[in-house]
């Protein structure tokens, strides 16, 4: 090998645990079943579902300042993974991509007849094109069409497009009907519609998977959908999770990218996100190959998307994937160990680069994961001749380096070594390849796939790696970013010893670093009350008219599920009395309610108010507006931190609009 220069970084997070800072509640006593600061492998660093099982993302939407990030959720996993389909979408928010707050279910499975919800795309219809107001938040969604029994059981049924939407910021949605908006038209795969507005032509496009093709769709209301366009392709396995997007490369061209989650193993190439640049003419995508590059040449970047970034949505996208593999997806050790099976990958800024005649797409994780630094230690400049262990030990961190070498053919780092030395995941560079090697480390067990490798010219003089650690994870971004190789690597706990070695000759890591970052595991959101029930709720208390009164099945728009707290049910607007919640501990940062009805403030007498009770005197309130419509309030509850609390319904009001109508009662950070 020539002298050269190699660049290292690699990132993880240390143990300690910080609060997100934007994330919601859970019933105050109700125990905590997630996120434990305990947890074995539970990532610190990287985004991991706070308990259960997740799989594929949702493109997140930007929303009063915030991204609101969708991924499929089950509730029901357990043990035996044969009898646990059905997932719903889970929602966190986050303003930069690396601290998440979770807000539990959005779109809750077996709502109607269409039972599960799978991949699809929500979109902020700002135009109110589909009728569901302006500023709505509308997905698309792919749902079985009426399934039977035994179809939902085994998630057999006819899939198909259906239209879910929220008037609450995207915090809740509800299904439009029953019925598809696409239909399935005899296809046996038909999903993960991926929706994008048009802006030349003032129309939404769909792109839906089935199998071997992508269909394109157009609409002009989200409602009404005419197929256009296909792209077929047998070659590369089963095709999913579609994307399309414009992106401004480095020299100032506009490119369109057409991208699909794919199997590449018949032809040697990943089964993650492949992509093509070309244009798009609104019906269909020209192709500048025909071949596809990939955006993760590893073992578990699935079910990727991307989305814009607001403050340059043409010059950079974010990308985050599901880093697990269906060869193995239910043998990850989290979930034995600590009660999850879900994690992502890290949050990528991507930008589009010209290289040479053609264009490629190069990633790095997000800038903001360093404002989660907690730690730097220099460890100066490290020759290695052979192996030389580090005086340093950890599961999760960010190593930065320069190397340089004159003869050495094989450079790299171990890492999650043990303590005996015959367990730990290698990363490095060859004459002729960068690789990650998880083989060492045993797990994931009985699979074939331990190497990933993507090109690296040992005759370059300069290269730079960056690679990220977590308790479960390692990724390698290569260069600029424009190949990485991301997978899971399950060290047992203990294996945190690191490395270096070279072979052939010596090599020199200048300035060697490691950066410890503060973990930003989840606390999971807390329902406090859904009035699904036929009574108020466990614990719950009410008096006079209603008393003897329960939840009102309703169709209120806004309303989540089939049942809200009316009022009205005690005997219409003259009925009144108080319904209160059992004592919770304030240990999230808000609380989230939906409220219609009478517009009869609390000091107004006679009064129609929901109110938090701190003492037994109320600290927040909030009334209706005269009308049947939810509407969300939300209340910044950080000052009463640790005191015991009540949420109440009050009704004084006997007169018209005399009664209160609520829902959703959601304690969040």
């Amino acid at each position: 090998m020539a002298a050269g220069v190699l660049a290292v970084i690699v990132v993880a997070v240390a143990s300690g645990l910080t609060a997100a800072a934007d994330a919601p509640a859970t019933a105050a006593e109700a125990p905590a079943t997630a996120a434990e600061d305990g947890d074995q492998y539970r990532a610190q660093y990287h985004f991991t579902v706070p308990d259960r099982w997740k799989n594929d993302p949702q493109r997140p939407v930007f929303i009063d300042g915030k991204f609101h990030y969708y991924y499929l959720y089950n509730s029901d996993y357990n043990a035996d993974p044969s009898a646990n389909f059905g997932t719903a979408w889970r929602l966190a928010t986050s303003y930069d991509g690396v601290v998440f707050a979770d807000q539990g279910v959005a779109a809750p499975k077996k709502t109607n007849p269409n039972y599960d919800l799978w991949s699809g795309s929500a979109v902020v219809d700002h135009a109110n094109t589909a009728g569901f107001g302006a500023g709505a938040v509308v997905m698309l969604v792919t749902q079985m069409d009426h399934p039977t029994p035994a179809q939902q059981l085994n998630a057999s049924g006819p899939q198909a497009q259906f239209l879910w939407y929220s008037t609450d910021g995207g915090r809740n949605f509800r299904p439009h009907g029953e019925d598809p908006v696409i239909p399935n038209g005899g296809r046996a795969d038909f999903r993960d519609p991926k929706v994008v507005w048009d802006e030349e032509r003032g129309r939404w496009v769909a792109l839906i998977a089935e199998r071997d093709r992508v269909s394109f769709y157009t609409s002009p209301d989200l409602k009404t959908w005419s197929r256009t366009w296909e792209y077929v392709n047998p070659g590369i396995g089963t095709i999913e999770c579609p994307d399309l997007f414009p992106i401004r490369a480095d020299d100032g061209t506009l490119k369109w990218v057409f991208g699909v989650s794919a199997n590449g193993y018949a032809t040697d190439e990943p089964a993650t996100f492949a992509y093509w640049t070309g244009s798009f003419d609104g019906t269909s995508f020209a192709f500048d190959h025909a071949a596809p590059q990939w955006l993760d040449h590893g073992f578990d970047w699935y079910g990727a998307v991307t989305w814009e970034d607001p403050a340059a949505p043409l010059d950079r996208r974010y990308a985050v994937a599901w880093m697990n593999n269906w060869d193995y997806a239910h043998s990850t050790p989290t979930w034995t160990a600590d009660g999850f099976n879900g994690t992502d990958s890290i949050t990528r800024e991507i930008r589009l680069k010209r290289v040479g005649s053609s264009f490629s797409l190069v990633s790095q994780p997000v800038a903001a994961l360093q404002d989660i630094a907690t730690e730097r230690t220099r460890l100066g400049d490290v020759t290695v001749d052979g192996f030389r262990a580090l005086d340093y030990r950890g599961d999760a961190y960010q190593l930065e380096a320069e190397v340089t070498w004159q003869a050495a053919s094989n450079i790299g780092l171990q890492l999650r070594r043990s303590a005996d030395g015959t367990r730990h995941a290698d990363v490095g560079v060859t004459e002729t390849y960068a690789y990650l090697n998880r083989g060492q480390t045993g797990h994931p067990s009985g699979t074939w796939k331990t190497e990933s490798r993507t090109p690296f010219d040992g005759a370059a003089d300069r290269v730079r790696l960056r690679i990220l650690v977590d308790r479960t994870t390692v990724e390698v971004f290569v260069d600029d970013g424009r190949y990485v190789q991301s997978s899971q690597v399950f060290a047992p706990p203990g294996d945190d010893g690191l490395a270096l070695y070279s072979s052939g000759g010596p090599a020199t890591f200048h300035d060697l670093t490691i950066t410890e970052f503060g973990s930003v595991v989840q606390r999971p959101a807390r329902l406090l009350a859904d009035f699904e029930g036929r009574t108020w709720g466990e614990g719950w208390t009410a008096t006079g008219d209603f008393a003897a009164a329960a939840p009102s099945t309703s169709e209120l728009v806004g309303q989540v599920g089939g049942r809200v707290a009316d009022t009205f049910v005690g005997g219409g607007d003259p009925a009144t009395g108080v319904i209160t919640s059992p004592a919770f501990t304030v240990d999230r940062d808000f609380l989230h309610v939906l409220v219609g009805g009478g517009r009869n403030a609390l000091g107004e007498e006679p009064a129609t108010s929901v109110q938090l009770l701190v003492d037994g005197r109320p600290v927040r309130t909030a009334t209706g507006d005269d009308s049947g419509r939810l509407r969300p309030v939300q209340w910044d509850v950080r000052e009463f931190a640790g005191r015991t609390a009540q949420f109440q319904i009050l009704d004084d009001a006997t007169g018209e609009w005399g009664h209160l109508m609520v829902d959703q009662v959601v304690l969040s950070d």
